[in-house]
């Protein structure tokens, strides 16, 4: 069986590889203790991800629904031979992860599975469940049973996972809406996007960092540095779109390129050793 959950492992880093080198060097930066998992739950995620957003030509819905039954027959058997689904199982008993949050996150899923007009509720509603919840599911990791500090570390992390998605949505709003034929921003109309849109969206990011900086400074040495580069990359990504007009935000994908990636580490790794993260 050690072979087993080894390959499965193995699988779960490789697509947190393949699909995000940012998240890839974060995870890195974590206590090795916590790597595994944080793959695990992203390796999870991201195929859920795939399915409705990839796998165009095939039946997206009996997809999805097959890989949410997988996953919730796994959890309650603690036995999956789907190997990203056997990993993720094998983390939500280690940390005892609420299932509720994998029930919000399959919610928001298939939302993905049809045009909808987001307004408010519905708007906040997909955030929570498709990056608020994965955010509150790591953070079961990087509290390693501590109730307490879970709960008072809880909406820290919910900001940060909502200000991720939301950049997210600013970066692909060209594909989302050309491609997807998805518009998320409540009363916005991708087809006459102004400066307005612009400012409003990024004024709520702003405020999600605010909330979410704080909670980086409280949370376990082990977890703290690696989520703090995470958070770095994303505020250098935000602040590459805040510069750009709002006309080429359809025009083009940005990026931040590698060479920044690696002074954002070398930087946060100085403060780490002079004790300046938290």
């Amino acid at each position: 069986m050690q072979l087993f959950h080894d390959v499965c492992a193995q699988c779960s880093k490789l697509t947190t590889d393949r699909y995000s080198t940012s998240f890839s060097t974060a995870i890195r930066l974590l206590h090795p203790q916590l790597r595994q998992p944080i793959h695990n739950i992203y390796g999870f995620v991201r195929f859920a991800d795939e399915i409705v957003d990839s796998f165009h030509g095939y039946d997206q819905a009996n997809l999805l629904h097959s890989f949410e039954q997988q996953t919730f027959e796994a959890i309650d058997a603690r036995i999956s031979t789907h190997p990203i689904i056997q990993s993720f199982q094998l983390t939500v008993h280690q940390y005892d992860i609420d299932l509720a949050l994998v029930n919000a996150f399959f919610t928001s899923m298939k939302m993905d599975l049809h045009s909808i007009s987001y307004d408010r509720d519905r708007y906040d509603n997909y955030i929570y469940g498709s990056a608020e919840s994965v955010g509150l599911m790591c953070l079961h990791v990087f509290c390693e049973g501590d109730h307490k500090l879970y709960a008072s570390l809880k909406a820290s992390a919910q900001s940060l996972g909502a200000a991720f998605q939301k950049i997210n949505f600013l970066r692909d709003i060209k594909d989302d809406h050309a491609l997807l034929a998805r518009t998320y921003f409540p009363g916005c109309d991708i087809s006459r996007f102004d400066a307005v849109d612009k400012q409003q969206i990024e004024a709520e990011i702003k405020i999600d960092f605010e909330k979410a900086y704080a909670g980086i400074l409280q949370l376990p040495v082990k977890a703290r540095f690696g989520v703090y580069v995470a958070y770095k990359y994303y505020l250098s990504l935000f602040r590459r779109i805040r510069k750009l007009h709002h006309s080429k935000i359809m025009l083009e994908r940005i990026r931040v390129p590698n060479v920044n990636k690696a002074l954002i580490v070398l930087r946060a790794g100085v403060k780490n050793q002079l004790g300046m993260i938290g």
